[in-house]
């Protein structure tokens, strides 16, 4: 029976091989470096022993055609979210005379900057197989700890007013990195739940917000600091994008190009895919965890301070519910609670497919309070079919 087994698989593999010599041949794939220690990893994600009579390099090479297929799918995926993005821009076109508008737009864009600018560190973050529920509250504190440096230590300081502003910037993102830092660790060396250690660092984080501002808004903030979140460019014609956008939009830009073609971040992938077969593979497993954990952080702490600068003080409440719209506008865009896939750039539409949702709730005069049910509800169906394809696909 073995020796037939090994038969088999052997005439197995050496199809693929020979297939991936006539693909090489033709241009249409390119040679996958293959090794000792790949075996040992390619053996550990399929499960098989190291023993089996077959070529584990010609399927090292496979796995390299089916990685590609798979990121041929995740543009599949985007063009999908894409589709449906113009689908609901057509129907709110035509329900509504004020959507098209550059004020509603704006608007819409404007809300979707501060998420998008969190969900590049969520999507990396579920592509390696975490997440962080701590995001919104570490805004709001990163949001408060610049306020506070702005209003309590800045007025006493020498110079002119940016070096102030550029001192509180500091503050509030060391602040973010810091918490993010901390999860990273907990999750990394301690190695408690990701869900658990996000979830209390959340009470952690929301408890020394109220503590550092005595549960009252920090107001009266310089303009120097509100132009950050308040000002913009003004384009051919009149209109005016602001500045939460187009940094949005840049970070966006860098976070997607960095995920697909550094060697560094798309370690993620493997990561998520099969951790234990990371870890044979030499992939320092726990520096990249600390790392995607301070990201976030440091992510959440730059749309917190941009939104203390937009609204003009530091709300104690801020960033309430946030981290939920986020995992949702992330997992609408492609990604997997259970990792190994997601990009930047289909979390991005995520968050635009659910600002028009909510927008479509205001202008079609849904009575607001239903905004929360409706993001519970779109991040259960997005989970459940998650879950499902996961489902499918493994059956198959």
């Amino acid at each position: 029976m073995r020796k037939k087994l090994g038969i088999v698989m052997t005439a197995a593999g050496a199809g693929v091989f020979v297939a991936l010599l006539v693909l090489r041949a033709l241009g249409v794939v390119r040679p996958v470096s293959g090794g000792f220690l790949q075996e040992i990893v390619l053996s550990e994600a399929l499960g098989l022993p190291l023993a089996m009579p077959f070529t584990l390099s010609a399927l090292l090479a496979g796995a390299g055609v089916f990685l590609a297929a798979r990121r041929a799918m995740a543009r599949v995926r985007e063009l999908m979210i894409f589709l449906i993005v113009l689908a609901a821009f057509a129907f709110m076109a035509d329900a509504s005379e004020v959507f098209l508008g550059w004020t509603n737009l704006s608007a819409i864009l404007l809300a979707v900057s501060l998420q998008a600018i969190i969900a590049i560190g969520m999507t990396v973050l579920l592509v390696s197989g975490g997440f962080d529920l701590s995001v919104g509250a570490t805004a709001g504190l990163a949001g408060a700890a610049a306020a506070l440096v702005l209003t309590r230590l800045c007025p006493a300081l020498p110079g002119p007013a940016v070096l102030g502003v550029v001192l509180a910037l500091l503050v509030g993102l060391a602040t973010g990195a810091s918490v993010g830092a901390a999860n990273g660790l907990i999750v990394a060396r301690v190695g408690i739940n990701p869900f658990i250690t996000t979830l209390g660092m959340m009470q952690i984080v929301r408890g020394l917000l109220l503590l550092v501002t005595n549960g009252k808004n920090v107001s009266d903030l310089p303009t120097a600091f509100t132009v950050i979140g308040q000002g913009g460019l003004v384009l051919p014609g009149g209109a005016r994008i602001q500045f939460p956008i187009l940094i949005s939009l840049v970070l966006v830009a860098a976070g997607d190009v960095l995920l697909r073609r550094s060697r560094f971040f798309r370690q993620n992938y493997y990561l998520g895919g099969n951790e234990k077969a990371a870890i044979l593979s030499g992939i320092r497993v726990d520096r990249i965890k600390i790392f995607n954990y301070t990201l976030t952080g440091l992510l959440a702490a730059a749309a917190g301070v941009i939104m203390t600068a937009r609204l003009g003080s530091a709300s104690v409440t801020a960033g309430v519910g946030l981290e939920l719209q986020v995992i949702t506008a992330v997992i609408i865009g492609g990604a997997s609670l259970q990792g190994g896939e997601g990009t930047v750039l289909g979390a991005f539409l995520g968050s635009i497919l659910m600002a028009i949702i909510l927008s479509a709730l205001t202008l079609l005069g849904i009575n607001t309070n239903a905004q929360e049910l409706i993001i519970g509800a779109t991040l259960l169906l997005a989970v459940l079919a998650d879950t499902l394809g996961k489902k499918r696909r493994g059956a198959l």
